[in-house]
C-alpha cells in the first residue's frame, strides 16, 4: 500500500456502477475494508456492498466527519443535495473529489461554501476490470500532494492522465462515453457476420478476439491506428472496399458528431 493511503478514511457517497468499480480496484490493489465508508440512497445497493466487501454504511454527515477523501459518484442532478448535507460536517482537509458529469469545481466549491480542495474526475467502465482510463483535473485549492493522493486511488482503476478541468468534458465524449461506441460498433459486426451466414456464436468469437488483438497490437506495437490500419490494407483489395463503404458514408464525421453531441449534454448537465 502506497504510504500517502496509509490509514487514509475514504468515503464513497453514490456506489452505482463507478463508485463500486473503484471500490473494488482500491480493495484489490490498494487499502483494506475497514478504511471504506459509504452511503448511498438505495439500501439495497448498500446492503450489497457491506456484504461484498465488509465496508462500513454511514450517513453522509458521518462521512463528512470522518473521511479524509470524499468520492462523489451520485447522478449530477442529485449531487447539489448531497452537498447541502457534506457542507454542514465535512473537515478542512478533506479532499472532495467528483466524477459527477458536467459538475464543474467551481459548482461544488459554491455549493460547499467551504475552502476544501475539490478535484473532477472522468474515469469509465473498464475499471471494473483494472483497464480503465480516468482523466482528472484540480481545483485551485488542490496541492501536489493531494493531487498525487487522487492519481494513486485512480491508478488502482488502470491509467490516469491529468488534464485542465475546460478539457473534461472532452474526456467525457471520448474516454467516459467511449465504451459505450465501442460495444454498440461490435454489436452490429456481429449482427453483420450472422447475417453474411456466420452462426452467432463464431461471429461473436471473432469479433471479440479481432477487437481485443487489435487493441493490444496497438498498444504494444508503438505504431499509431492510421499506420496499422494501412498495414493491413492491401490496394484494391477486401479491407479496402470495406473502408471505401466507410469513407463514402462519412464516418469520420459522424464520430465526430456524436462525440460533439455527448460533450455538449455533459455542459447542459453544468
Amino acid at each position: 500500500m502506497s504510504t500517502s493511503l496509509t490509514n487514509k478514511c475514504i468515503g464513497f457517497i453514490g456506489v452505482g456502477v463507478m463508485g463500486s468499480s473503484i471500490i473494488k480496484s482500491l480493495l484489490m490493489k490498494s487499502i483494506t475494508s475497514d478504511q471504506i465508508c459509504i452511503a448511498d440512497k438505495s439500501p439495497e445497493k448498500l446492503e450489497q456492498l457491506k456484504s461484498q466487501y465488509q465496508v462500513e454504511v454511514k450517513e453522509i454527515a458521518a462521512i463528512g466527519k470522518s473521511c479524509n477523501v470524499i468520492f462523489l459518484a451520485v447522478k449530477p442532478q442529485d449531487l447539489a443535495d448531497v452537498l447541502n448535507e457534506l457542507k454542514q460536517t465535512i473537515q478542512p482537509e478533506t479532499v472532495v473529489i467528483s466524477i459527477a458529469a458536467g459538475k464543474t469545481i467551481k459548482f461544488i466549491e459554491d455549493q460547499l461554501q467551504t475552502n476544501n480542495p475539490v478535484i473532477r474526475a472522468m474515469p469509465n467502465t473498464p475499471a471494473q476490470i483494472g483497464k480503465g482510463i480516468s482523466a482528472i483535473a484540480a481545483g485551485a485549492k488542490v496541492s501536489g500532494d493531494e493531487l498525487k493522493i487522487a492519481t494513486e486511488l485512480f491508478s488502482t482503476t488502470g491509467e490516469v492522465v491529468v488534464v485542465a478541468e475546460d478539457k473534461i468534458d472532452a474526456v467525457t465524449a471520448l474516454s467516459g462515453s467511449g465504451p459505450a461506441y465501442f460495444f454498440y460498433f461490435i454489436e452490429a459486426m456481429v449482427k453483420a457476420g450472422v447475417e453474411l451466414g456466420l452462426t452467432d456464436e463464431i461471429a461473436t468469437k471473432l469479433a471479440i478476439e479481432t477487437i481485443s488483438g487489435s487493441a493490444a497490437m496497438l498498444k504494444e506495437s508503438n505504431l499509431d491506428a492510421a499506420t496499422l490500419r494501412k498495414n493491413v490494407t492491401s490496394p484494391k483489395g477486401t479491407t479496402a472496399a470495406a473502408l471505401e463503404v466507410f469513407s463514402n458514408s462519412d464516418l469520420e464525421n459522424i464520430i465526430l458528431k456524436a462525440m460533439s453531441a455527448a460533450k455538449n449534454r455533459a455542459q447542459e448537465l453544468a
